[in-house]
């Protein structure tokens, strides 16, 4: 990317949060604290107005108004892309929430770009997984959820306990959602127990917001994740993979414990949370050829001896033949 492309993609980046901080932007784009300061200034000298402050970030001022940002191809595409999954994946609220917001994108765009989407619409599908329930499209509590934690609501539960088989009454304070292994899921501090449970929203029979706020200051949802794989003894396990097999992985790094990604050059470094490094080990070996592992060394232990039992039993088998 080059340095004009990249101040315009800060600025997109300054006007997409309140504050953002200059590591953001610095690991974003891959280049130093220095080049960013020095790029901030560039956005400055333009007459953007910015305030930034040491530890805290830069913000844009109150009142400042920039034109309509107007969207690549490719980003139109993802646009199309991203619709397709909201559609199978979520549930009803969100769904017509989203068509809303796609239906102001695509009045910003080009001509050429409205015609890309018409014609691209019948070449993306998306189709539920056989362990996906039918059940999450017929409620809407996801967006009721997202709402609560932003106006921090106490949230009144009928759940469908799957260990007990039995339904229980919960007040719960919603701390996120998550989507794990094809189901959408709420991670909130449960009154009733004391404790942060897990509580599965196809499981959900009925939810009530209540009036009743919450103080309490509570882990991210990505903080409770990492403690989380500490407390059930979750394995990382850090992979680059080069990006022309990156795509084939699809729904498959879901159900390898999926976490995160990151681009960087033509990788795309991966990182997972696995309960078997076992299993782990011989998905990897499905793509080991286009990938390299980062961490941990006893997952390139175990690849190794899996490859050598395997090349072991080949001669062997070629050797008979011959």
């Amino acid at each position: 990317m080059n340095r004009i492309d990249r101040i315009s993609a800060i600025l997109i980046q300054l006007q997409s949060r309140r504050v953002v901080k200059a590591a953001d932007i610095a690991e974003r784009f891959n280049i130093s604290l220095r080049t960013v300061y020095r790029d901030v200034r560039t956005l400055e000298e333009a007459g953007i107005p910015l305030i930034g402050e040491a530890g805290i970030g830069y913000s844009i001022m109150d009142g400042y108004r920039l034109p309509p940002v107007m969207f690549t191809r490719e980003e139109a595409t993802a646009f199309l892309t991203a619709e397709k999954f909201v559609e199978k994946l979520t549930d009803t609220s969100t769904t017509a929430h989203h068509k809303s917001a796609m239906y102001k994108v695509r009045a910003i765009l080009k001509t050429a770009e409205k015609d890309l989407l018409e014609n691209m619409d019948g070449n993306i599908e998306v189709f539920k997984g056989h362990r996906q329930l039918n059940k999450l499209a017929d409620n809407d509590h996801i967006q009721t959820i997202l709402n609560s934690i932003a106006k921090k609501n106490i949230l009144s539960i009928e759940y469908f306990a799957h260990h007990s088989q039995e339904n229980t009454h919960r007040e719960v304070e919603p701390v996120g959602i998550l989507f794990l292994e094809s189901n959408w899921h709420l991670i909130a501090y449960c009154r009733l127990r004391n404790d942060y449970r897990n509580f599965r929203v196809d499981r959900i029979q009925q939810l009530w917001v209540t009036d009743k706020t919450f103080t309490s200051q509570h882990p991210t949802l990505k903080d409770y994740i990492v403690q989380t794989a500490k407390e059930k003894h979750l394995e990382t396990v850090v992979i680059k993979v080069e990006r022309a097999i990156y795509s084939h992985l699809s729904n498959q790094k879901y159900y390898s414990g999926f976490v995160s990604e990151k681009e960087i050059g033509d990788l795309i470094e991966m990182t997972f949370l696995t309960t078997s490094l076992e299993g782990f080990a011989r998905w990897y070996m499905m793509f080991g050829d286009k990938a390299e592992i980062i961490q941990p060394n006893s997952l390139k232990e175990r690849v190794k001896f899996i490859a050598a039992a395997i090349t072991q039993k080949i001669d062997h088998t070629f050797s008979l033949l011959t």
